[in-house]
């Protein structure tokens, strides 16, 4: 996964938006803390820098959790794996 400007290019080559302004509450998730100062105060995967939202949407486009493990190594694959059961579980619950 490279970073393009506000863009990321997933490894299968799709273009992922960095979306900041998410639907999921990711508050919600106990991997998830709010630093203020730290992202702008945005979610991010606790004791790192990592946003989730990225994690989630390189997934839904298509790459594997072992490919999205190479592009954030300093998370192991169950965080990976809870991040995105997490954010398909709080979709699922707000479709109507």
């Amino acid at each position: 996964m490279r970073v393009a400007g506000s863009l990321q290019l997933s490894c299968t080559g799709k273009m992922a938006s960095l979306d900041t302004n998410s639907d999921i509450d990711w508050m919600q998730c106990e991997l998830i803390e709010r630093v203020p100062g730290k992202v702008s105060g945005r979610p991010i995967v606790r004791g790192t820098r990592i946003m989730p939202d990225p994690i989630v949407n390189s997934y839904d486009l298509g790459d594997s959790i072992e490919e999205i493990h190479e592009g954030f190594p300093t998370l192991s694959v169950d965080q990976i794996k809870r991040l995105i059961d997490f954010a398909h579980a709080q979709r699922e619950l707000r479709r109507p």
